[in-house]
């Protein structure tokens, strides 16, 4: 998954290339929800389409009708949707595009559903590390960073919308992008960040059984990040904290200083040249430079 803009775009290939490149086998949906839709646990159905706009946008038109847990996995976006409505698109069945349904309430007021994005975060860096043997972190709020010959690079994002009674959570993720596919030096992949498995499928196994998990202990504990252990993992996991960074806030503001903590309510806290501190619920991060 990599945005249209500065940020790290991708153009996608011809349709008529779709099933071309033996390199980028297609998931086997039904091998799937056999694996995943066992009737005990949080996934309740797994659908594979070859195309689509944007799952998230496909998965929120139907959410009224569907369970918790509903799974859309696209082999190829040809309009996904990131923060700030940039466009996302990359080359079909090079990376993991996907949305899921999620349905907290009852359990969770809904002050605390923020922390669905950084939760998602935490559950794809710790599914990747198992699953891909990477080393995965976390761009408060919602970039995915690898490491690719020493430099920190972005692959892949998180985007989390509310529906009439849940939350509609996409995750994208560069996987098999060549070096000759990225169109800025920003952008990143786990195949250059030389992951040990680069299958699709049992990384997206990956990804899922730990967002399962880690959405369980969430919901278990009302919500509570600290009760939960999702803060904790946050943290260790965030490459922000501890870098001097400038946000760019809406309305247009900036604030430089140093991100210092991730608070109960999953606001980015920076301190300012000023030694004020100042928390961020919103906004673009700029990562600056390492404190020491």
């Amino acid at each position: 998954m990599t945005p249209s803009d500065a940020s790290g775009a991708a153009a996608p290939g011809p349709s008529a290339d779709r099933w071309s490149s033996l390199e980028r086998p297609p998931l086997n949906a039904a091998a799937l929800q056999r694996s995943l839709v066992t009737g005990e646990g949080l996934w309740s159905s797994v659908e594979v389409v070859t195309a689509t706009g944007s799952t998230n946008t496909d998965l929120a038109a139907r959410a009224g009708e569907l369970p918790e847990g509903a799974v859309l996995v696209a082999e190829e976006q040809t309009a996904g949707r990131g923060r700030l409505d940039r466009s996302w698109v990359a080359p079909p069945r090079s990376g993991l595009f996907f949305s899921v349904l999620l349905k907290p309430g009852g359990t969770v007021p809904q002050e605390r559903w923020g922390w669905l994005t950084l939760l998602a975060g935490v559950a794809v860096t710790t599914g990747l590390s198992r699953g891909a043997g990477v080393d995965t972190a976390l761009k408060w709020p919602n970039d995915l960073l690898v490491s690719v010959g020493g430099a920190e690079r972005k692959t892949g994002g998180i985007l989390a919308e509310r529906v009439a009674d849940g939350v509609v959570l996409g995750i994208g993720l560069n996987v098999s992008l060549t070096a000759e596919e990225l169109p800025v030096p920003e952008a990143g992949s786990l195949l250059l960040a030389k992951a040990a498995v680069t299958d699709r499928e049992p990384l997206l196994k990956a990804v899922l059984r730990s967002l399962e998990q880690w959405y369980g202990d969430w919901r278990a504990a009302g919500g509570d990040p600290a009760a939960s252990g999702l803060q904790e993992a946050y943290a260790t996991h965030c490459a922000t904290l501890g870098r001097h960074v400038r946000a760019e806030l809406p309305g247009g503001r900036t604030l430089t200083g140093t991100a210092e903590a991730v608070d109960t309510d999953g606001r980015l806290v920076i301190r300012t040249a000023e030694d004020a501190h100042e928390a961020v619920g919103a906004g673009d991060v700029v990562h600056l430079r390492s404190v020491h």
